[in-house]
């Protein structure tokens, strides 16, 4: 399933989705959580990338161990630079959806209106932990996106 799309490999298209969904739901949700105003505009979109993010992250990561398989790829260094790019996606994936789940309850606990802490529905002290979580996990998200990015791209163009 993760391993063609119409004849040609699926990593290379899937990543795609990955790169640009994964700093969309680390921005949209560092702004819900620190930007009161910003909340009424930005709820939906913040659902709906905590679902799609994690989503094509999946994918990209399922369907780069499939394409890890080709016989192109069995040189010892280029070996080892996979297995540097695999570990660096699975630690997105496991970050990417901490901060899915902390959108989401967000999304839900912390009301989408211009007043600050006065109508959450949790403690006042929730919606600052949420928050900062948010802002913790959107900085690793992006970081491993992009130390994912960067080992892959360093594979495809110096060489396979």
């Amino acid at each position: 399933m993760f391993d063609r799309v119409t004849g040609i490999p699926a990593h290379p298209l899937f990543i795609h989705a990955a790169v640009v969904l994964v700093p969309l739901l680390a921005l949209v949700a560092v702004l819900y959580g620190v930007w009161p105003a910003s909340r009424r505009h930005i709820r939906w979109p913040l659902v709906a990338f905590a679902i799609a993010a994690p989503i094509s992250v999946f994918f990209a990561k399922e369907s780069g161990e499939s394409f890890s398989t080709n016989r192109a790829f069995q040189s010892p260094q280029l070996k080892a630079a996979i297995t540097e790019h695999e570990g660096y996606a699975d630690k997105l994936f496991w970050v990417i959806l901490g901060l899915a789940v902390v959108a989401l309850v967000m999304a839900f606990m912390i009301p989408a209106s211009r007043e600050g802490t006065e109508r959450i529905k949790a403690p006042a002290v929730a919606h600052y932990v949420v928050a900062g979580l948010s802002v913790i996990l959107a900085a690793a998200a992006a970081f491993y996106v992009y130390k994912t990015g960067d080992s892959g791209a360093h594979m495809a163009w110096e060489g396979f």
